[in-house]
């Protein structure tokens, strides 16, 4: 199942998109569900074109946790060590945001750089120290992530907080998978000026990660209480490069789908 949050002419709903996904974007159909989606999904009856509504991030989460040097590759391309516990870090809520949204490039960083990750959605129950089986069963579904980071100020603060931190920096989307095995996906970066023509800047797979997804939900409810709808980022393969304005960047996860977001300035 493919969980949406989208924009209508009545307003603002929590949907299913429903097609082949072979068909592409313009093939699929948006039929809406009543209230949240992490209960029993009931449609209210009403349905739309994709084409005729607007995708938002899938979820607003309560609080966004990243895990850092969770590929070998991306750790040594910093020359970094790989960690023996997973390297956690927070994104605020306010960093979120949905497909087509602009990533906007601040004023106080001159290198600005994607980051390609797995994002795991926490389901109604939470997790609260929970062992291994415990944190599979929390989990809800998966969505594609950009974990947009200035990487200079990354260097210069000595922690994370700022570089990660800004507004737009963390585009989720386009809808949230459910029921996927996510041992063995394909992670994919894609930038450029030029829409119709993206370089391939990133190319992984989340058997390389270092933490599965499991370690990494069961040792975070042992640190912070994991609510419904909180989203882990569970770190990105090597090849990470800047971004510059009028860039698109496309984020493509096997079995789930694709994010793009343009690259501006600050508005």
């Amino acid at each position: 199942m493919r969980i949406v949050r989208f924009l209508h002419a009545n307003g603002l709903s929590f949907g299913v998109a429903e097609g082949e996904a072979s068909a592409g974007l313009e093939g699929l159909t948006v039929a809406e569900i009543e209230g949240h989606p992490f209960g029993e999904i009931k449609f209210t009856g009403a349905r739309w074109a994709l084409s005729d509504v607007r995708l938002l991030s899938p979820i607003l989460p309560s609080k966004v946790i990243g895990v850092g040097r969770n590929y070998a590759e991306h750790a040594a391309e910093h020359g970094s060590e790989v960690p023996k516990e997973p390297l956690l870090f927070l994104k605020p809520s306010t960093s979120v945001t949905g497909p087509r949204d602009a990533i906007r490039l601040p004023i106080f960083s001159k290198q600005v750089e994607h980051e390609a990750e797995l994002a795991v959605v926490i389901g109604a129950t939470g997790a609260r120290r929970a062992d291994r089986t415990a944190a599979e069963r929390a989990i809800f579904g998966y969505t594609c992530a950009n974990d947009v980071t200035a990487r200079d100020l990354q260097r210069s603060d000595g922690q994370w907080t700022r570089a990660k931190g800004f507004d737009s920096f963390c585009p989720i989307g386009p809808w949230i998978t459910t029921g996927l095995d996510v041992s063995d996906l394909e992670i994919r970066c894609e930038v450029g000026p030029d829409p119709d023509a993206l370089e391939v800047r990133q190319l992984g797979r989340t058997r390389d990660m270092v933490f599965d997804v499991p370690a990494l939900v069961s040792y975070i409810s042992h640190v912070m209480t994991l609510l419904p709808g909180d989203v882990i980022l569970t770190g990105t393969p090597a090849g990470v490069s800047p971004l510059t304005d009028g860039d698109t960047v496309t984020v493509r996860i096997e079995g789930i789908g694709e994010l793009t977001n343009p690259v501006l300035p600050v508005a």
